[in-house]
């Protein structure tokens, strides 16, 4: 039997099961406690949204989001994703659906290219920087110039999963005062982030002067809802 075929159907879930069951991995509990819960299937798509609503899809990879979003509700999606197939994937998929939009960049605080991961659903530009195998230079572009070129004035929810690149986005979106005009906001954040724990807890402090947590999974995936009276 191959060492690589152990190494992912043996000892991998069995590290896992130990640091879940044993250790007790706050990690691996939410996650349990996710799949327990089918998020995927129902906290995720729970959003009072109808076909004049409109999602910012950031970190879109193939497009299912924005997918099942037009289907559920006939909102209008951005999609943001700067993975050079990604993007071209999505593109051909929605191509005629006249309600989804693929932008080929990512989001950030400001403009720039960076080299970026491609680990396919999981590609990142802070894991380029720590030894994981490198990929396209991908181009980035500030929020805040994207939301006044695109015209946007409100946003009925953004959904984030940017491998690392929340870190900058949402304090991007506060220092913008854009954070405000985001009815919801649903992000994962990552913990292979050095300091990840500090900098989530500095933007959740900075999320709860505008938003209520509607519900939270640590490092997996949260959601927040805008104050009425913090509502721009």
């Amino acid at each position: 039997m191959p060492i690589q075929f152990l190494q992912k159907h043996v000892v991998r879930p069995l590290r896992k099961l130990y640091r879940r069951e044993v250790l007790k991995d706050p990690f691996l509990l939410a996650v349990k406690a996710w799949k327990r819960d089918r998020g995927d299937s129902t906290l995720r798509m729970d959003y009072p949204l109808g076909p004049g609503s409109l999602v910012l899809d950031v970190g879109g990879y193939q497009g299912d989001f924005a997918a099942d979003v037009v289907s559920r509700y006939g909102a209008k999606v951005l999609v943001f994703e700067p993975m050079p197939g990604f993007a071209a994937s999505s593109k051909e998929r929605f191509a005629g659906e006249p309600r989804v939009t693929v932008l080929p960049y990512g989001l950030g605080a400001t403009d720039g290219q960076l080299m970026i991961s491609q680990q396919d659903d999981a590609s990142s530009f802070f894991r380029a920087h720590q030894g994981a195998p490198s990929g396209p230079v991908v181009d980035v572009r500030a929020v805040a110039g994207v939301w006044k070129e695109l015209q946007i004035d409100r946003v009925d929810l953004i959904k984030i999963n940017i491998e690392g690149g929340e870190y900058e986005l949402l304090p991007a979106l506060i220092d913008a005062g854009l954070i405000a005009r985001i009815a919801n906001i649903q992000v994962q954040f990552h913990d292979f982030v050095p300091g990840a724990a500090a900098f989530r807890d500095a933007i959740r402090r900075e999320l709860a002067k505008t938003h209520d947590e509607l519900w939270c999974y640590e490092f997996v995936w949260e959601s927040w809802r805008i104050k009425p009276e913090a509502a721009c």
